[in-house]
């Protein structure tokens, strides 16, 4: 069977994350978007174990995977996926006399270095692999050249490609053949335009956290889904003070600051996988480029936000019309979509057939899009 899967989310108790983010709200985002399997995030966090636990089995039928993410001494976060809370329980165990956050941040820094990370988190049976692997803050390629750099001998079990890359930007880069991709929200937002806005599609034998585990070790994410690369906020090298995007060779020639405020410049996710890439390109499942059908009714209706009570009527209509966001974006017929809102049928056959031009975004300002 097929299941859609988010694996990368936030607690109330990480840093800059919306209070909404509760086990209850949670669940009825996984139905409002179309998502079967939920990782809880933030696992590592006792508090947030107890306020999961009324909800592991719930009537919606959402598998529910615990996970969390983990900031080691090099700064390079790390997603570690398991089959209970109870590993979790371990690996806090073995991380307390390095980490002085394990009970107060949901996403702990966590003072080993990332081979050690791994290790810990495989000896107590779980999955690990890096986070939002090509962003220019706090992920393996801003800070090394390769796996075995940050990991040493140890091995990992997938990598998230985050939300400035798809699946061909690790295509041709010969240490990534043969670990699977995985494409999730690492949302902070129920807010259905940052919930689930990346997902992955998993062959899974039952729906069972065993069995979605099993799926991602074994390589079996039959889709990705998620941003075209250009809206992500690192895609292109770029100004971090005012968004000014530079070539490489400019960057190079204005020593990494931006002549025109003295801003900090960022390696765009585009250049960086270029330069990583040093091999043939291989096959990877498909990516689906998703819009969030929230962001496309804003654009739709020329409006200064997808929360705004217009845009959140449209969008609740399309959800009662059809079920949950992502048949809207993928199956469901555009006639029918334009029975609800003409205009945002007319962005969806759009962006469906290739036609959106994306304004590539940079240096921590999301990109945008217009047809």
């Amino acid at each position: 069977m097929l299941v859609n899967a988010d694996l990368h989310i936030h607690s109330p108790y990480a840093i800059a994350v919306s209070r909404q983010m509760r086990p209850d709200r949670l669940i009825a985002a996984c139905v409002t978007k179309g998502i079967g399997v939920l990782g809880t995030g933030d696992a590592l966090h006792p508090a947030w174990q107890k306020e999961w636990q009324p909800f592991l089995e719930n009537d919606a039928g959402i598998v529910i995977v615990p996970s969390a993410e983990v900031e080691d001494i090099s700064r390079v976060h790390h997603l570690i996926l398991a089959e209970d809370f109870s590993v979790f329980d371990g690996i806090r165990d073995r991380f307390s006399a390095h980490s002085r956050s394990l009970l107060s941040v949901g996403r702990p820094h966590v003072y080993l270095p990332g081979g050690e990370i791994a290790r810990i988190a495989h000896e107590a049976g779980a999955l690990v692999g890096p986070a939002h692997a090509f962003t220019p803050w706090t992920a393996i390629y801003a800070y090394f050249d390769s796996l075995a750099a940050c990991y040493g001998e140890e091995p990992v079990d997938f990598l998230e490609l985050g939300l400035s890359a798809d699946s061909s930007y690790g295509a041709g880069i010969s240490e990534l053949y043969g670990i699977p991709f995985l494409s999730n929200s690492d949302a902070h937002s129920t807010a259905p335009e940052k919930f689930a806005r990346e997902f992955n599609r998993l062959e899974v034998a039952s729906p069972s956290v065993r069995s979605v585990l099993d799926a991602v070790k074994n390589g079996r994410v039959v889709l990705n889904a998620g941003f075209f690369p250009e809206e992500g906020k690192y895609n292109r090298t770029a100004c971090a003070r005012c968004f000014t995007r530079y070539s490489l060779e400019e960057a190079v020639k204005n020593r990494w600051r931006c002549p025109l405020d003295g801003g900090q410049i960022k390696k765009g996710v585009a250049d960086r996988a270029k330069e990583l890439t040093d091999g043939e390109v291989r096959p990877r499942p498909p990516y689906l480029h998703l819009l969030p059908l929230g962001q496309i009714i804003q654009t739709a209706e020329k409006t200064s936000s997808p929360s705004t009570k217009k845009c959140r009527q449209i969008y609740a209509a399309f959800i009662e019309a059809f079920g949950n966001e992502i048949a809207v974006l993928t199956d469901v017929p555009v006639p029918e979509i334009r029975a609800v809102h003409e205009k945002a049928g007319d962005a969806i056959e759009a962006f469906r057939a290739g036609r959106v031009i994306l304004h590539p975004g940079g240096g921590g300002k999301y990109g945008t899009f217009s047809y």
